[in-house]
């Protein structure tokens, strides 16, 4: 009796084992498919197709036929495949959906900057650096400038918060003997009327833009003229000099690879933070992509981290050391701002190699 009990008692957990995977994986399966289902929808809706009428229809009838079929088809096997046919056939579209620097912008992106190379001197066209007299009311000014790479010798992190910390916007700034800076601000390009949306910028609403810029444009508008002002940090970096050279080509070649061939912004892959880390990993760094780099506030503790940064005091001091905020607002539009900008803040030493 005793050896039939245990047996039943076995049979019964076998029993109840295999139900649970065989009900978890129909739930888990059902979860996906409800995933590629909204994720369908929502690719027809933010999609280039012209017309809003027809897109809320093709919506709506994509979304209640596949419902339905599975509602109402038992063999739910055939189903599926029907409904993974489909799905492919929308994504390979989507895929399709091509990127175009032939728009309406708005003016603060409307001008692609580019380089021209000849031996170590690169020459920036179309430096941004307008004279605001709100975010929105400005002069539009570009300037070029040459560059020697023989005197590059520096590139710092500037993180822009507004919203809490665990976002921020990511800017990298490269200077030159001390004396000519210049910072890339990797940004969604709009069009004129339209606004940034977290959830739009997964579905090819926005193209990129690598804006070249003076820092009392890019830095001043963030802390002078938004309102709410938003905070500032300015974190010296200490590269390795054959890195530090490779990562400002790395952006002078995209910024003119992007003249002649535009890029999809996306809210996850392709963004202000998580670029900067391709460009990056392109030079052999062991920098890699994590929560930290995704919730993009988190990116100066990152780089601290990783020995980035200046390591003589905390993570939390070093933050409050490198908010540039109030410096900006005495030194204005002084010609010598990004010099000024720049005085007191912890540099870390320069790595060699040794």
């Amino acid at each position: 009796m005793r050896i039939f009990l245990e047996r039943f008692k076995g049979t019964v957990i076998i029993g109840v084992v295999r139900k649970t995977v065989r009900y978890g994986g129909i739930a888990l399966l059902g979860i996906v498919l409800a995933f590629m289902m909204i994720w369908s929808i929502m690719a027809i809706y933010y999609s280039n197709i012209a017309s809003e009428p027809v897109k809320v229809v093709l919506c709506a009838v994509f979304g209640l036929a596949a419902m339905a079929a599975f509602i109402f088809f038992p063999r739910r096997g055939l189903t599926t495949a029907g409904f993974l046919l489909v799905f492919l056939g929308i994504v390979v579209w989507w895929l399709s959906i091509p990127p175009s620097n032939d728009r309406v912008w708005q003016r603060e992106v409307a001008v692609l900057p580019y380089a021209v190379i000849t031996g170590d001197v690169v020459t920036l066209r179309n430096i941004r650096n307008f004279a605001y007299r709100t975010e929105t009311d400005f002069d539009a000014r570009y300037y070029d400038k040459s560059f020697d790479l023989k005197k590059l010798s520096s590139v710092d992190l500037i993180a822009v918060y507004w919203m809490g910390d665990a976002i921020a916007h990511v800017m990298l700034s490269f200077g030159f003997e001390g004396k000519d800076y210049v910072a890339f601000s990797i940004e969604t390009r709009k069009e004129e009327g339209e606004d940034y949306s977290t959830i739009k910028g997964f579905f090819k609403q926005y193209e990129l833009i690598y804006i070249a810029g003076d820092e009392r444009d890019l830095i001043r508008v963030r802390t002078d003229y938004r309102r709410p002002e938003e905070d500032v940090y300015l974190y010296r970096l200490n590269p390795r000099p054959e890195n530090l050279r490779g990562l400002f080509i790395e952006y002078v070649r995209q910024i003119n690879s992007m003249r002649e061939e535009p890029e999809w912004y996306n809210t996850l892959t392709t963004n202000c933070t998580t670029n900067i880390v391709r460009h990056v990993r392109a030079l052999g760094s062991r920098a890699r992509y994590n929560w930290k780099i995704l919730l993009s506030g988190y990116a100066p503790q990152y780089a601290y981290e990783m020995g980035g940064l200046y390591s003589g005091v905390s993570f939390k001091e070093l933050k409050e050391l490198s908010c540039i905020n109030k410096k900006a607002h005495t030194i204005g539009n002084d010609p010598e701002f990004s010099r000024k900008i720049r005085e007191g803040l912890p540099m870390p030493e320069r790595k060699t190699n040794d």
